[in-house]
């Protein structure tokens, strides 16, 4: 009796540790020039499902969204359908991009009064939208950039997605790629503003400091980039937060800030359970991804050893492989998916690995670089 009292006071103690529990990644919401033709190439070539619409049929009168879900990833796809809203002066500025990194919580006015009371600017006062179907309750507050977290809580509601949004089903035939959840999503923040972001997730929303990288860990012969890596309690929310170093050229980070105009989320991480059969899937629909020479491959298996993947289909492919202590990991990161050089996505299979690739980075900023050379960026 003593001992499972003795258990569920320390589980007790630990949730009281943890002021923001989060239980994952709602949605991320991108504002884009064109919500509608974005809508088309994420359900054509990414095979993600249509689940929701708010727009002027539905009675929002400044903007379209179409809400999109793969798995336990959604995507809203929002476009200003006036000149001068929030939404077009956004993308005027940083051309399609991330706005909002939603996250799952159970109490959204406890999560806003944790972290404001932390340090938090709050952009959102906790407020409650209802429907036929129940109530959402979101609060939002600020990061790095003009990004934001928003906090949705969702327990009450029966709904599509949220109130305001219309039950969608797509019209296109679509085929899921094996997409499965949110792995991380990556910040990209001014020369010298890292470890104040990384202060921000820890001081404001508790998150601790998984990893660090500095320049020697991720470098070439031109430009390297310094990175650290925050997790929430569970290991749920995880957000490498990068910062340029010192190089002879322009780094990737450097070159992303320059067209983003300011601080923003560089790639997110989406997992699957099998990459040579999501990867090629994705490259027959047209999806365009980051070049491997041969040569990576004539030293990789000496670092990481055995693998249970085809290695032949691993070099076609030009999937990355790495091993941690836990296990090892295989990924391959899209080229960007607008025309400025600024957000792309990373797929990525888990086999026991919890790091990041770090086996990998030369490679990737080799890849990274020959497109900035072919951009005139470098």
């Amino acid at each position: 009796m003593m001992e499972t009292s003795t258990l569920e006071t320390a589980k007790d103690e630990t949730k009281a540790k943890d002021f923001l529990p989060l239980n994952g990644t709602d949605h991320i919401e991108f504002y884009v020039g064109n919500a509608k033709q974005s809508a088309y190439y994420y359900q054509s070539a990414w095979g993600y499902q249509l689940i929701a619409y708010a727009g002027p049929e539905t009675g929002v009168r400044d903007r379209a969204s179409y809400v999109l879900r793969q798995g336990k990833i959604t995507l809203i796809l929002t476009s200003s359908i006036l000149p001068d809203t929030e939404i077009s002066k956004h993308h005027q500025k940083h051309g399609d991009g991330v706005k909002v990194l939603a996250l799952w919580v159970d109490d959204a006015r406890k999560s806003y009064e944790e972290t404001t009371k932390r340090g938090a600017k709050g952009v959102m006062e906790p407020t409650v939208y209802k429907d036929e179907t129940g109530e959402v309750v979101i609060s939002a507050i600020q990061t790095y950039g003009e990004t934001i977290h928003k906090f949705v809580e969702r327990k009450n509601y029966k709904g599509a997605f949220l109130p305001g949004y219309q039950k969608r089903e797509s019209t296109v035939s679509v085929k899921p790629a094996g997409l499965k959840h949110v792995d991380h999503c990556v910040g990209n923040v001014e020369l010298g503003h890292m470890n104040e972001w990384v202060k921000f997730y820890e001081d404001v929303m508790g998150f601790k400091l998984l990893l660090t990288f500095d320049d020697k860990d991720i470098s070439t012969e031109y430009s390297a980039l310094m990175s650290k890596v925050v997790s929430n309690g569970n290991g749920y929310i995880k957000f490498p937060i990068n910062e340029p170093a010192d190089g002879k050229k322009k780094s990737q980070i450097e070159e992303y800030i320059e067209f983003y105009k300011g601080a923003g989320c560089q790639h997110i991480a989406v997992a699957t359970d099998d990459i040579i059969a999501t990867v090629t899937d994705l490259r027959s629909r047209g999806v365009e991804f980051l070049y491997v020479p041969d040569t990576y491959y004539d030293e990789v298996w000496g670092r990481v050893g055995k693998i249970n993947e085809d290695v032949e289909a691993i070099k076609r492919l030009n999937i990355l492989v790495d091993r941690d202590e836990e296990g090892y990991l295989l990924q391959l990161f899209t080229k960007p998916v607008q025309d400025r050089p600024t957000v792309f996505f990373e797929i990525i299979q888990r086999c026991g690995a919890k790091s990041f690739g770090k086996g990998n980075f030369k490679a990737l900023f080799e890849s990274i670089e020959r497109e900035q050379a072919l951009r005139g960026n470098l």
